[in-house]
């Protein structure tokens, strides 16, 4: 267990190269096979990812080119607000969280999004939500009993029939790709990733197959949405219980960018404070404690420590350490923008707050969430306030998945 950011950045980035693996765990290779981008190893991870940002960039992944994309959901989701508002009854902000977030993925992936309450995408985002409470729960056992655990019922059999519906669903926006795919005009990732096929059929070391497809898919949706859905979430709580921050927020957009036009990313040097609070809930969110595992592939030393070339060995990376440790954060246990602001009031990058991890294993979504947390945070504060209802106070309680996540809750969002 890496502990610090000195200890992490001497394991993710000055010996990157000997700790780029995932090591192989029984839960995580039933469901993936080794392939895709986040728990494959090798040539297939080496290949995977290094189309997957190029392709993404090609689409204006964390570009000014895909913020019509946020406008056009950011409107579906003030008309969803409102009609859940219109008897003015406290809602939960998760499946409306979920479907903006996943929709952007959707947008990218499959060449268009879906309408919010559409049967088919919500019940696919309601699997997602069980797939990552439960893996949680049963990974671990699993992992270490795998042989036992395969013939016993339990959530980890759950979690696997999940993966599967979820692997079926995008092979069906596959199998509709193939039927209209047009090799000179690529509109989404799919088509560029069935040009890539073609490309490489005849490479020895080609791993561009549909398999690896499905996988990459679902990498991205897991790399693009979930992160950003948990965050957001923090945020409405974290605003309903600073309403004095939430008002100096408000106040910062007004004078910046009006009511009359949508936010964009150009105007994020310009909001120094929004932007501070938007680091400071991925701080006190901390919604990722723990990194995914990371394996030497060579004898490495760390901390004065060896560590050997065993595959199965982990070398897990725990962020809660540098999240509130005194002598980076002035209050570390207090939910304070000044932490990312300067004496100057301007926004102040911190070089040990690494929320998306570091190294060669930097998280494949980072610009989009970036882009994504900014974009909608500041649209909601421009229109909203948030608060909770008349004599309920704001638990910070949360559950523990993939992520940590907020206990689901209710909440008043008023129109300004």
């Amino acid at each position: 267990v890496l502990n610090g950011f000195d200890a992490m950045k001497e394991g993710l980035v000055v010996n990157g190269d000997s700790m780029v693996d995932r090591p192989v765990l029984a839960l995580q290779d039933e469901i993936t096979g080794g392939l895709g981008v986040i728990f494959s190893n090798g040539n297939i991870w080496k290949q995977q990812r290094r189309f997957a940002l190029s392709t993404l960039k090609y689409f204006g992944f964390g570009k000014k080119s895909l913020e019509p994309s946020f406008t056009r959901v950011s409107c579906s989701i003030y008309l969803t607000i409102f009609l859940l508002n219109s008897e003015g009854k406290p809602v939960n902000p998760h499946l409306i969280i979920n479907n903006a977030v996943s929709n952007i993925i959707c947008q990218l992936v499959f060449g268009h999004r879906f309408e919010y309450g559409d049967e088919k995408f919500m019940k696919l985002m309601l699997l997602f939500d069980q797939s990552v409470l439960l893996i949680y729960s049963s990974v671990q056992l699993y992992n270490s009993f795998n042989l036992l655990m395969r013939l016993l019922p339990g959530p980890h059999q759950t979690v696997k029939q999940i993966w599967y519906d979820v692997k079926k669903f995008i092979r069906e926006e596959l199998n509709q790709h193939k039927k209209n795919w047009d090799p000179s005009n690529s509109k989404d990732y799919i088509d560029c990733y069935l040009q890539e096929i073609e490309t490489n059929k005849a490479q020895n070391d080609n791993t561009f197959d549909e398999e690896n497809l499905i996988m990459c898919v679902l990498d991205l949706f897991v790399a693009g949405s979930e992160t950003t859905s948990t965050t957001l979430r923090w945020a409405f709580l974290f605003m309903a219980k600073h309403p004095e921050i939430q008002e100096k927020v408000q106040a910062e957009i007004d004078r910046v960018i009006g009511q009359s036009r949508q936010p964009s990313m150009e105007d994020r040097a310009n909001l120094p404070y929004t932007d501070a609070v938007i680091h400071e809930i991925l701080r006190m969110g901390n919604i990722t404690p723990l990194a995914l595992p990371h394996s030497t592939n060579k004898e490495v030393q760390l901390g004065g420590y060896t560590i050997p070339k065993v595959t199965s060995q982990k070398t897990v990376v725990k962020f809660y350490v540098t999240t509130f440790l005194l002598k980076e954060w002035e209050t570390p246990f207090t939910f304070n923008p000044s932490h990312f602001l300067n004496e100057k009031g301007k926004f102040a990058k911190k070089t040990s707050f690494i929320p998306f991890s570091a190294g060669k294993r930097l998280c494949l979504g980072e610009n989009l969430a970036r882009m994504e947390l900014f974009l909608f945070f500041t649209s909601f504060m421009q229109h909203f306030t948030f608060s909770m209802p008349a004599g309920v106070k704001v638990v910070m309680d949360y559950r523990a998945g993939v992520t940590l996540a907020p206990k689901p809750y209710k909440i008043c969002i008023t129109p300004r």
